[in-house]
């Protein structure tokens, strides 16, 4: 019995552990999903967020442009107490 476990002790360790491409590969890729799993963490609408985004980014580049040809005058902004 000893012979016959002996053969298959080889085999065993191989299939046991990938190689390190392999693992690298695996490593890759939880770190990926783990990337996108905490930048949507506590976001329930995803496109909701990216949309008002864009509309904060347009309405900074109308103001540069606006002070582009105001003269570079600060623009006035109403602040609510």
């Amino acid at each position: 019995m000893g012979i016959c476990s002996s053969c298959f002790k080889g085999a065993e360790t191989e299939t046991l552990s990938p190689s390190a491409e392999v693992r690298r590969q695996q490593q890759l890729e939880a770190a990926e999903r783990r990337r996108v799993q905490n930048e949507t963490r506590g976001i329930k609408d995803p496109e909701k967020v990216r949309r008002m985004q864009q509309k904060a980014q347009e309405l900074e580049k109308r103001e540069e442009e606006a002070a582009r040809i105001g003269g570079f005058q600060p623009t006035l902004k109403w602040q609510q107490d």
